[in-house]
């Protein structure tokens, strides 16, 4: 038997201009069940998570999409949920529109839902806090960090979340790979 979730509550999603989000559940994340594997629901996955337009295989700078995502750390362990990262992001990121970053759930696949009711930051961000060189440090944790919340994702504990980075009109410095996006490193 399928289960639908409505991944998010009428209000968020009315806020970014979506009327609903279904979303298929698995009952086991290998996608098997007794004496059958979870066709349609891995169908769905794949077609919401692997499938891409044309926008997103251009290699022309300036027009498309890239995406960069990441489910371990710098140390190669799966990001938790309930302990704290930092992402640096160096100065002058490439994408002639915008770039962000995301958090989503691993269990789901669906944009983390917390309590702080975001799960990106990046560029079209009004409050985003730069370093003096241009760079940002964009954190991730169940609790807000020092800096405050202007540049955290809020993570659940308990939960498991990955992210992706996405640039909108990838420019030069992407394609020839001479900007170079750190990874996520876990705060000791």
């Amino acid at each position: 038997m399928l289960t639908v979730w409505v991944r998010c509550s009428i209000r968020r999603c009315r806020a970014h201009g979506v009327g609903a989000v279904l979303v298929l559940q698995l009952d086991r994340s290998d996608q098997r069940a007794d004496g059958y594997d979870q066709l349609l629901e891995r169908a769905a996955w794949f077609y919401e998570a692997v499938s891409f337009s044309a926008a997103m295989k251009s290699q022309t700078p300036g027009a498309g999409q890239a995406h960069l995502g990441t489910y371990t750390d710098a140390d190669e362990q799966w990001l938790d949920g309930g302990q704290d990262y930092t992402l640096h992001v160096p100065a002058d990121p490439p994408a002639k529109l915008f770039w962000s970053v995301t958090v989503y759930d691993s269990e789901s696949r669906c944009l983390i839902d917390n309590p702080q009711q975001r799960g990106d930051r990046g560029s079209r961000d009004a409050d985003l806090q730069y370093n003096p060189d241009g760079s940002v440090d964009v954190f991730f944790g169940p609790a807000e960090p020092a800096a405050g919340q202007s540049n955290w994702v809020q993570t659940l504990p308990d939960r498991h979340w990955f992210g992706y980075v996405r640039f909108y009109g990838p420019l030069e410095p992407y394609f020839d790979r001479t900007w170079k996006l750190g990874d996520v490193t876990r705060v000791r």
